[in-house]
Formats: structure tokens, C-alpha cells, sequence
């Protein structure tokens, strides 16, 4: 890897690859640098795509898919738990197109499909302090989700919704049913994982100054909706967690985010309405929630979403 651009540390990293099922990194290296078909990468992306998001995050995980694959006969589930805008829904295209080469198939379905029906909907989001229209837990079907995920890890038969965000004047709602049979699946979302904070860890979080008496009495209320996940997250195998090094870069990636769903379709969150769902973003979850999160990988990323760390959730293992 002496000639390829990157950045971060690579003892940690090295772990990651040996625990994934590499003899070392040099084995590693040469097995991918042998799939040159697959490292023609840069064509499932708008942009030029960076040695360490190449080397660092996306062949990595597709390492572990294709370990899962080949290595198990059992039908593995990979979360993905990631702030918008970190990028994650276009590496979930690049991963669904790339693992064919491989003669697997990956498909990868974000919790946000699970969004209530718009009728449901209401009933859940309302008199939120932020006035969004969704996107904290909560605002989901969570068991539906679990249901979905647990009949395709008997039969192997994908039958989930998809949400559209553009609809409704950028409200949002399903689009349609996918049908799909894949070998594997990976789920990403931006609290994927994040279990309820103890009660004490939980009041101390609650009485932030920032916070206004509404947003408090709200957190409490999601941080009991949050219950209703973990059923869902006992069914990922391993989830890979991206992260930010400091929360607020996430408001960037997301401003950013919307503004090219407006090119391309028209709608999206502007305004005052961008300004709530990133205030609900910051503070519905607690953001100490997010460094204890139960993650198998973990990868840091700064401002301009450059990896500076991948390797092994250290605290986890």
C-alpha cells in the first residue's frame, strides 16, 4: 500500500483486516489489487473518489461481505451507522453494483424506508419540538422492519418499502415495494445502533442549558422510543460506524445533501424547514449516545470527509 495516498494509521487498521479473515495486510492488498474490475471505482461516483475512501472504507467492507458470503451459510446483515451527508447511500450503490463482479449479491436498504405512512406519520411527529415531518426515532416502523429483515434471514426473500424524500413537497412518503433475493444485507441509518442512555447518564443529558424545556421533555419520550429498536439492531451482524470528529461537520454534509436533491428532483428540505431538521439532528439523541455506540468498525472522518482513522472499535473489543 506504499504507493496509494493515505492518510491514516495502519496498526489498527491491520486488525480490522486480519479479524475480517486476511492473513495480514500484504494479503489483503494484493487480493484486491488483483480485482481490477473492481477497482475501476470511480465510474459509480460523481466525483473523484480518494485512495483512503477506496482502501480505507469501501474495500473493507466489501471485504467483510465477501468473507460473510463465502465463509458462512448463514444470511448476514452489515449496518451502516452514519450522520447524513457522510456519504453513505452513495457507497451503498457502489456496493450493490460492485459485489456482482464478485457473483454475490448485496443489497442495501436504509432505515429511513421504514418511514411511516404518511397518516401514521402524523400521529407520531406530532407537536415535536422542531416541527419536522420525520427522522427521529419514532417516525418509523419498527415492526415492520424487524419483520422484513428477520423473514430474509430465513428465506431469503427482500420485500421492503422505499421512502421517497422529494415527495409531498419534500415531506416525503413510500414510493413503492422492493422484491429482491440478495446474499447478503446491509442497512445503514443515521442512529443505526444507538441504544437508550442508562437513567443517570440519561438526566444528565437532559438538563443541558442549550436545550429548551420542550426539547428536554422530547428527548425523554425518544429516548423510550429507542426501546422499540433494539430488536432490529440484534439482527445486524456487525455495524460499521462513520464518524465524524466533531458532529457540527455534519450540518454541512447535510445542507450540501439537499441542495443536490433540489437539482435533481425539485424538492427538498430549505429554509426554515432545513434549519429544524438539522436543530432535531444535534439534539434529539444525546451526542455522547453516538460515542458508546456498540460498533464492530470504526472509521473517523474530518471536515472534507477524509478518513483519518479505520480499524476495530478498540473500546468494543
Amino acid at each position: 500500500m506504499k504507493d496509494l495516498d493515505i492518510n491514516f494509521p495502519l496498526d489498527n487498521f491491520e486488525k480490522l483486516i486480519i479479524d475480517i479473515g486476511w492473513e495480514s495486510l500484504d494479503e489483503w492488498f494484493d487480493f484486491w489489487n488483483n480485482q481490477k474490475n473492481i477497482l475501476s471505482i470511480d465510474q459509480y461516483w460523481k466525483n473523484k473518489v480518494n485512495d483512503d475512501w477506496i482502501w480505507g472504507l469501501a474495500l473493507p467492507l466489501l471485504s467483510q461481505a465477501y468473507k460473510f458470503h463465502h465463509n458462512f451459510s448463514d444470511r448476514k446483515i452489515i449496518g451502516i451507522s452514519a450522520l447524513p451527508g457522510t456519504g453513505k447511500t452513495t457507497l451503498g450503490k457502489w456496493l450493490e453494483a460492485i459485489s456482482s463482479k464478485l457473483n454475490f449479491k448485496i443489497a442495501v436498504i436504509s432505515i429511513d424506508d421504514f418511514y411511516l405512512p404518511s397518516d401514521e406519520m402524523k400521529l407520531a411527529i406530532n407537536n415535536n419540538p422542531w416541527n419536522v415531518s420525520r427522522g427521529f426515532p419514532g417516525s418509523h416502523s419498527v415492526k415492520l422492519m424487524y419483520e422484513k429483515l428477520l423473514n430474509w434471514k430465513l428465506n431469503g426473500e427482500l420485500n421492503v418499502p422505499v421512502f421517497d424524500k422529494s415527495l409531498r413537497n419534500g415531506l416525503g412518503d413510500r414510493s413503492h415495494w422492493r422484491l429482491d433475493n440478495p446474499d447478503l444485507l446491509v442497512i445503514e441509518g443515521w442512529f443505526l445502533g444507538i441504544e437508550p442512555l442508562s437513567i443517570d447518564i440519561n438526566q444528565q443529558n437532559m438538563n443541558l442549558p442549550e436545550l429548551s424545556p420542550s426539547e428536554s421533555s422530547y428527548r425523554l419520550k425518544i429516548q423510550s422510543n429507542l426501546n422499540k429498536y433494539i430488536d432490529v439492531w440484534s439482527l445486524i451482524d456487525n455495524i460499521w460506524q462513520f464518524k465524524p470528529l466533531k458532529f457540527e461537520y455534519m450540518n454541512i454534509w447535510k445542507i450540501n445533501q439537499e441542495k443536490e436533491m433540489f437539482l435533481k428532483k425539485g424538492n427538498a428540505l430549505q429554509d426554515e424547514k432545513l434549519s429544524n431538521f438539522l436543530r432535531m439532528l444535534n439534539v434529539s439523541i444525546p451526542k455522547k449516545s453516538f460515542d458508546i455506540l456498540n460498533s464492530y468498525a470504526l472509521l473517523l472522518i474530518d471536515q472534507e470527509r477524509n478518513l483519518v482513522e479505520a480499524g476495530l472499535n478498540l473500546r468494543n473489543f
